[in-house]
């Protein structure tokens, strides 16, 4: 039976903040997949390749109101990854050039919907006298999210089962480079109807590795596999296995220790390899409902087991349904980083 619509929320806990179905069959390589169950928090710096422009916004030049950044065709979304042919790395790099520019133009080589192009902005004035583009625009970002699991044989994390994507655009960051850090839990914002909570924690200094990829389904990197790969083994399940029925959630809600928590499968939407809201996953554990209301933002990516396989991870919490959220396969996650 089909949900009625719900109000979604992706699940990483920032400090800053379908394509039609497809079943994706595995190899026979992959149906007999082991990999290390996840549910350890994690810390991760995110550094864009390039800089995004996040909005557009009109100033007062002379006596009227103007966007030179709209006028010279950039969008939000953009990634600008030049600026005069000068390589574009941080939110100063825009500032700088903006602020010497002269009045001259400036030519941005931006990246937009995986296409490179050229627009030519000129910028204005502002009321004191400094050149502006009416773009604000951004670099990088922080947050807490869960690890899925750790594969050795591949040798890489998976995590989030979502990609890192803009808190304002939504879009997906381009990963230019990423720190992997230790996190704890140290407290709960916990969620209500209309509002997601949070899992509250703080990073440790010391890297333990470093992200290679951002996609839809996910990210993926490099880590000492004694950070990781403690847990038990487990197969992957394959699409065709998961079925409605209980499940179990492991995730930390305190420290760096990931508990087990009853869970149920309560719809499956689409298989397709493409999308992070293959099933409908709902929380029946009172202790979880009692210490977060449901899910909370940092779950994404805790590890969904289900007949002793690893089923996949928790991706969105629903907004107006909070012990309630979608999922990703683990299946997709894997096709996701061999991809």
């Amino acid at each position: 039976m089909k949900k009625t619509a719900k109000i979604v929320a992706f699940f990483i806990s920032a400090s800053l903040v379908f394509n039609s179905p497809a079943v994706f069959t595995a190899s026979a390589q992959e149906k007999e997949k082991t990999v290390t169950l996840g549910g350890q928090p994690f810390g991760v710096k995110f550094y864009n390749d390039g800089v995004m422009v996040i909005e557009l916004e009109e100033f007062v030049s002379g006596n009227k109101y103007v966007c030179p950044a709209k006028d010279g065709g950039l969008q939000v979304g953009d990634i600008i990854k030049k600026i005069n042919d000068t390589p574009v790395k941080t939110n100063e790099d825009v500032q700088s050039a903006t602020f010497g520019c002269d009045g001259k133009r400036i030519k941005f080589t931006i990246i937009r919907d995986g296409k490179e192009l050229v627009k030519t902005v000129v910028p204005r004035k502002n009321t004191v006298g400094i050149y502006l583009l009416g773009a604000w625009v951004r670099d990088s970002c922080a947050g807490i999210g869960t690890v899925t699991y750790y594969d050795r044989d591949d040798d890489y994390f998976a995590a989030l089962g979502h990609g890192i994507c803009d808190s304002d655009t939504l879009e997906l960051m381009p990963l230019g480079s990423a720190e992997v850090v230790n996190a704890n839990i140290n407290s709960i914002t916990k969620s209500v109807e209309g509002k997601a909570g949070s899992l509250n924690g703080y990073f440790t200094e010391n890297t333990i590795g470093t992200l290679t990829k951002n996609t839809d389904c996910g990210i993926f990197g490099t880590a000492d596999d004694t950070a990781f790969g403690n847990g038990v083994e487990l197969e992957v399940a394959e699409n065709g296995e998961i079925k409605l029925g209980k499940a179990e959630i492991y995730t930390t809600v305190d420290g760096n220790e990931a508990e087990c928590f009853e869970a149920e499968i309560t719809d499956i939407r689409s298989f397709d390899s493409s999308c992070n809201e293959n099933f409908v996953i709902k929380i029946t554990d009172k202790r979880l409902i009692e210490r977060c209301g449901g899910i909370v933002q940092g779950m994404s990516g805790s590890p969904i087991v289900q007949n002793g396989k690893l089923a996949g991870a928790v991706t969105h919490v629903f907004l107006n349904d909070p012990d309630e959220g979608y999922g990703v396969t683990a299946q997709n996650m894997v096709s996701n980083y061999k991809s």
